[in-house]
């Protein structure tokens, strides 16, 4: 199929139909190979049953330590990079990547919707100049 002036709308349409089953599968199979994200892990505790990751962000001296080379904002900040981090490994880059994949493709439907009445209108148009329609 070549993507044409007049068919250009169906072409959009399978192209975004293309995305999102590429970008869903994607998203499953990471979801499904994904363990949870531990980047920075000093040691493993057990209890109650369960082994739990030991991270340095846990403890209030890493805090305290933390608030007192940089203030409150070295304290946010380290939280909010840390959240951002976890965002691109694991579980989370499953829902971002599906996120993504919607949303690319939603808006790849939309603008083969819109761009359909325009192709109409102009094909009219330049019938109407020739004195032929």
């Amino acid at each position: 199929m070549q993507c044409k002036s007049d068919n250009l709308p169906a072409c959009l349409k399978l192209i975004s139909v293309i995305i999102l089953l590429v970008g869903l599968v994607s998203a499953i199979l990471i979801y499904q190979r994904a363990g949870n994200y531990a980047p920075t892990v000093l040691g493993y505790e057990q209890g109650n049953g369960s082994v739990y990751p030991m991270n340095p962000e846990d403890y209030k001296q890493y805090s305290r330590d933390m608030e007192l080379y940089g203030g409150k904002e070295n304290v946010l900040l380290d939280e909010l990079t840390q959240w951002f981090a976890g965002l691109w490994h694991g579980k989370s880059l499953a829902f971002i990547v599906a996120c993504t994949t919607i949303l690319l493709s939603s808006g790849l439907f939309y603008a083969a919707k819109q761009l359909t009445p325009l192709l109409k209108t102009d094909g009219s148009s330049e019938s109407n100049r020739d004195g032929t329609g």
